[in-house]
């Protein structure tokens, strides 16, 4: 049997998306996601369980439960293998191949140099995994192995531990940062707990990441996320279909997150999942109808984020760790879900100016360029 190859490239200027050849929904998609996922790593950031929140905290967190909380990760998962599939047909397999690698890097440096939640070097790693095999398959292939060898699996997991779970006290993940930690002090626990850590998450979500990066590529590979108005239907089943089963399973997640019960806190893993999954589809579903009948709106205002995610996402660590942590303002533990929500809205709203401005007057953001630099090695003129 021959070895699989990556396909060959096209020539490097047609490599790279220009902002006229960009396609609206998924920059649009991404542009939600960044500033979904911000309302929930705040979480982390400020150093908070969600089961001891009260009052006007617990009635954020309830927000962020139903309408955030595993959401916009499952949306940005599956916008990630969309552009793996994107990529590897326009610039062919060596090239995502480079851009994975240089992923890896700058994930890891986010991890070491400024937070321990990155996401980046985790799906670049699941990329490197699907790279050879997957991406080029069809649809229904993608479909298939994606929700009954992945994510059914990965669910099927989860609810196990919890049936098989003891009940007693919900065990909490905040990090331990006592006032005085310093920035190097951070660094070199970091850089120990890396690969550990690395490891762990895609030991831990490998089917359910993988399922929902094969989602993503199934919509590219089908034409959906490019010419969604020849989708109507499949996108109004996933509108009602994603909210009508989404919404009762999100308040479910957030009647889990007012119990302190380590039961609670292993049921909490599969129905957050699923939950997001669904309400991603939903979300999804509608935000394509809007594109597809040319009434976009205001929404249109997202795509400009989406499309410096990586460049916002990077500052949204940066600013939050400024604020939350000991060697900047210190308001870590000081803080529960309702500030930590409105500061969210807030950098997100700031992002959103501003990444509408800087496209005024360039064609993508500071780490965009970078890592198209170091993958192409050279910048877009």
């Amino acid at each position: 049997m021959s070895q699989p190859t990556l396909p060959e490239p096209v020539p490097e200027r047609l490599a790279a998306t220009r902002p006229a050849e960009r396609w609206l929904l998924p920059d649009l998609l991404r542009g939600l996601a960044i500033l979904g996922i911000l309302c929930v790593n705040m979480q982390d950031f400020a150093g908070y369980d969600e089961w001891r929140q009260v009052g006007p905290d617990r009635a954020a967190q309830v927000v962020i439960d139903v309408f955030f909380n595993g959401k916009f990760i499952s949306l940005f998962a599956m916008l990630f293998g969309a552009g793996m599939l994107t990529i590897v047909q326009r610039a062919g397999g060596r090239t995502m191949l480079r851009r994975l690698l240089w992923l890896l890097l700058l994930g890891a440096a986010h991890f070491v140099l400024v937070w321990h939640g990155d996401i980046i070097s985790l799906y670049a790693c699941l990329g490197l995994i699907l790279l050879l095999p997957l991406l080029a398959r069809p649809p229904t292939w993608l479909l298939t192995v994606s929700g009954a060898a992945l994510c059914l699996w990965w669910l099927a997991l989860r609810v196990g531990e919890a049936l098989l779970t003891p009940d007693g006290l919900r065990y909490s993940f905040v990090q331990n940062l006592p006032p005085g930690t310093s920035w190097p002090d951070l660094v070199l626990a970091r850089l120990n707990a890396f690969p550990a850590d690395l490891y762990g998450g895609a030991a831990y979500n490998i089917q359910w990441l993988l399922g929902l990066l094969l989602l993503g590529m199934a919509a590219q590979q089908s034409g959906l996320l490019a010419r969604p108005e020849r989708f109507r239907p499949l996108l109004r089943g996933l509108l009602v279909g994603g909210l009508l089963l989404g919404l009762p399973l999100s308040a479910a997640l957030a009647s889990l997150n007012t119990r302190g019960s380590e039961v609670a806190g292993y049921w909490e893993v599969p129905v957050r999942l699923s939950s997001g999954l669904l309400l991603a589809l939903g979300y999804a579903g509608g935000a394509g109808l809007l594109v597809a009948a040319g009434r976009v709106g205001w929404l249109r205002t997202f795509a400009a984020p989406g499309r410096l995610a990586l460049t916002n996402y990077l500052c949204q660590s940066l600013v939050m760790t400024a604020l939350c942590y000991p060697y900047g303002l210190g308001l870590y533990r000081h803080i529960g879900a309702l500030p930590c929500l409105l500061l969210a809205l807030a950098l997100g709203g700031l992002q959103l100016w501003l990444s509408g401005r800087w496209l005024r007057r360039f064609p993508q953001g500071p780490a965009e360029w970078l890592l198209r630099v170091l993958v192409y090695g050279r910048a877009r003129r």
